[in-house]
């Protein structure tokens, strides 16, 4: 593990835009005191891009209870994890998922068949903000457990490339949610970075082979994209904009061009569920 975490910490802890630290920093003073971690990850991490795109972050909290105002939130986040928020702050919008620091652990690790979290925090992100050392600390040992978890749960034999062994893992996991991006996204992650993977590659190897085989795909597939669709209808009630978010990044993704009707940015869970079957249909999600 400290090869491991020498290279997490080094990658979690390198710099971000000064504005991406500013809406860290604001996102966490939404749940006050309850805030421990904010982390940066995804597609404008990987662009180095920020205006005109929606930037990615995860909060982690000590206790749902004490992150919310209102109980329903905190029983929704505790009962089908995460909650998704959208949040504007000068001039960039975000969304951003919360989990408490248990959850973070347990879903970064072998213990969860959903891929969700251990997927993401296998590729690149930031620790952009956080409230002390213990807390660092703390998110620093969870998301080392992300990539081993993955390699692990692909299958850590039979691969002799290690680019390839991170490519077939990630396909994986991008086919067991309902994904936007056109086929070919998860070898296009790994493309980008290649020496990171390479690094990463022996320390998460050593710790994959001592965790146990994964569950069959073919559940996690049934699983994950059954969980997709159940969170996206909890993000309704908690995103705003949630309809016009999903249906732009389906558009930017997959070269479509649906537009919503008016019904549908009234009603966004019915309008989700209406355009599912056609969105499966046409390949724009899988």
């Amino acid at each position: 593990m400290p090869v491991l975490r020498t290279l997490v910490a080094e990658e979690l802890g390198q710099p971000v835009d000064a504005r991406v630290t500013a809406i860290a920093g604001a996102i966490a003073r939404e749940h006050g005191e309850a805030s421990r971690a904010v982390l940066f990850y995804g597609s404008c991490l990987r662009q180095q891009q920020l205006d005109g795109l929606m930037l990615d972050f995860y909060l982690i909290v000590s206790d749902y209870g004490a992150a919310y105002a209102k109980r329903w939130l905190a029983a929704a986040n505790r009962l089908i994890p995460p909650n998704v928020f959208y949040f504007e702050h000068e001039g960039l919008v975000a969304k951003y998922a919360v989990l408490s620091e248990a959850d973070f652990h347990r879903l970064c690790g072998p213990e969860t068949s959903s891929v969700s979290v251990w997927a993401r925090f296998a590729q690149p992100s930031r620790l952009v903000w956080y409230a002390n050392d213990e807390a660092r600390d703390r998110t620093i040992d969870a998301v080392c457990r992300a990539g081993p978890t993955l390699l692990a749960a692909a299958g850590v034999e039979g691969c002799e490339d290690d680019l390839a062994l991170w490519r077939r893992a990630f396909a994986l996991t991008y086919s067991a949610e309902l994904r936007a991006e056109r086929t070919g996204r998860a070898s296009s992650v790994v493309d980008l970075e290649p020496e990171r993977y390479r690094r990463f590659t022996a320390p998460a190897l050593e710790i994959a082979r001592t965790m146990r085989p994964s569950p069959n795909w073919a559940w996690r597939r049934v699983e994950g994209k059954a969980l997709s669709v159940v969170r996206l209808a909890k993000a309704s009630l908690t995103f705003a904009g949630g309809a016009e978010y999903i249906v732009w990044k389906i558009n930017r993704h997959a070269g479509t061009d649906i537009q919503l009707r008016p019904w549908q940015r009234r009603h966004p869970l019915l309008a989700g569920l209406s355009l599912l079957p056609r969105l499966l249909k046409s390949g724009a999600v899988r």
